[in-house]
Formats: structure tokens, sequence, C-alpha cells
């Protein structure tokens, strides 16, 4: 069975809570799972005020305490609370969080850039903690969500280089566009098509920082393989160790084809049943205690 590194879900029916987005319920997400033969999955908080109505940490906590072992939580917090400033103090509030079972930390989402201050001084809170980050990325700032990065990553490199102990899932469409060399700048905020003609910056981060692990969910870690099922294989071969399956469930009705595609490696023999089990599960299993 999997286990999912990344869910949302609110507490009850909401209305469309972003412009597009009508999310679906805790219930409804493990119905999801019974479906796709997913054990249990984290609960990811969303706080981006500039999309998301946020949820309350005590919420998220709560209803995984009610799910019967199949949601797990995530804490969250805003690098711009407690004061709006670089030497905020996080560590009470996170150390709160842990102490009742949070797993990690995410999905976090400013839109700041990866090295504004504010950012840099929640990170060495998260590093201290021992809790891994999961993050979400744009390619603007402005109109949208997410951490913000110039093309080619320097930024996230730069915070690898920072806090060597700190694990950072790489996620979200301007990270993992960059598994190839992309063909225009403005398609790493799309999903590119086309096959990986030359390999990109993200395998080169993964070679060069171990605390970069990869969260395969959503459209964007699902399509960074199909494109190229080929260089997939490579792929999921060379970094076995660091790459969680993850779905990024939002809506009830949403398709979820990563399950399917990572089957299909596997039955095929692209994909050793030893490595398939490391993403399906181990890996989630080992980084966050479970």
């Amino acid at each position: 069975m999997f286990i999912d590194i990344h869910a949302h879900a609110y507490r009850e029916e909401c209305p469309v809570a972003d412009g597009y987005t009508k999310f679906a319920t805790p219930q409804q997400v493990i119905k999801r799972y019974d479906e796709l033969n997913i054990e249990k999955g984290a609960y990811l908080p969303l706080i981006g005020p500039e999309t998301y109505l946020p949820q309350s940490n005590e919420d998220v906590i709560d209803i995984c305490k009610k799910s019967n072992g199949r949601l797990f939580p995530f804490c969250n917090l805003d690098p711009r609370g407690l004061g709006n400033c670089p030497d905020s103090n996080f560590a009470i509030w996170l150390q709160h969080y842990k102490d009742r079972g949070c797993k990690g930390v995410g999905e976090f989402m400013p839109n700041l850039p990866f090295e504004d201050q504010r950012c840099q001084n929640f990170f060495s809170h998260v590093e201290k903690m021992g809790m891994p980050l999961i993050f979400d990325i744009s390619a603007r700032i402005g109109g949208t969500y997410g951490l913000y990065d110039d093309m080619g990553l320097p930024q996230l490199e730069r915070t690898l280089q920072r806090f060597p102990d700190l694990i950072i899932f790489g996620h979200g469409q301007a990270f993992w566009s960059e598994i190839g060399i992309l063909e225009t700048p403005a398609d790493r905020a799309t999903y590119p098509l086309y096959p990986v003609k030359k390999e990109g910056i993200v395998p080169k981060l993964f070679r060069r920082y171990k605390n970069l692990w990869g969260d395969l969910s959503a459209t964007s870690g699902y399509n960074a393989l199909a494109r190229d099922p080929e260089y997939a294989i490579e792929f999921l071969n060379e970094f076995q160790d660091r790459l969680c399956f993850g779905t990024d469930i939002c809506r009830q009705d949403q398709k979820l084809p990563l399950a399917g595609f990572l089957i299909g490696l596997k039955d095929s023999g692209k994909l050793s049943q030893t490595a398939f089990q490391k993403i399906a599960r181990e890996n989630a299993i080992k980084i966050l205690g479970l």
C-alpha cells in the first residue's frame, strides 16, 4: 500500500475556496485512499493568505486524531507571523506542534523569495526542530502563492547550503519543470510535455545536496515523470532513496494518475520492487518516523 506525503482537505463541505478548487472533506479523501490502495496520508494545513482561507493547525490535528490512523498531521506557519520580522522566534510553536504529533512542516507557500530574511529565519527554526519541510514554488511574485525563485533555482540551492540538516521536499511546477532543460523560461510555470533531451538543474541538485528530497505529488510531479518515461526510469532509480509518492489531493473528483504510473513501471520490470517500495511508502516511513 502507498503512503501519501501530501494531502489537503477542509473539515466540512465548503464553497469554492480560491476561485477554482472545491476542497474535499477528510472523509472524501479517505474514500479516494481506499480506491487507490493508500494506507494513510500527510494532512497539510493551507495557510497561504494570498490564495487560501487559512486553516488552523489545531483543526488538522483534531481531524487526524479522528481518522482511525488514515491521516497524520503536518503543521504550518507563516514566516510573516509573530512580528513580521527576520528574527521572530518560531521555536516555541514548532515544538508545540511537534509534541502534538506533527510530522513535518508544510505546505510552506508564502509568495516571498526563498532568500527573504523572514523565510530564512523560519528555515533555521525548522532545521533546529528536526522536521522536514514541503514547499510550493512560483515563477513570479504577485497574483499567486508559493516561494519565488529564479530560473535554475539558485535561491533554493543557497538555502540547501545554509541549512544542511534541514530536509527540504521539492514540489510544484517551477521546481519539477526543471527536471530537464527548458525550451523557454516561461515553461517553468507550466507542465512541459516535451521529452527530457538534457537533464536540468533538479537532478544536479539531488546529486549535490543530500538534504533535498522529492515530493512527487500533483500534476507537477506526475508530469515530470510522464513527459519522458524512459528518463523517469533513470531518475527514479538513481534517487529512489529520496523520493516519496504523493497525491496533493484537493478535490474529491481529482485525477490521481501517479499510483498507476508507478505500478506500471514496476509490473513491466522497469522499476524494481525494492525501488518501488521505497518510493511508495518506505521513504516516508523513514523520514517521518511513522
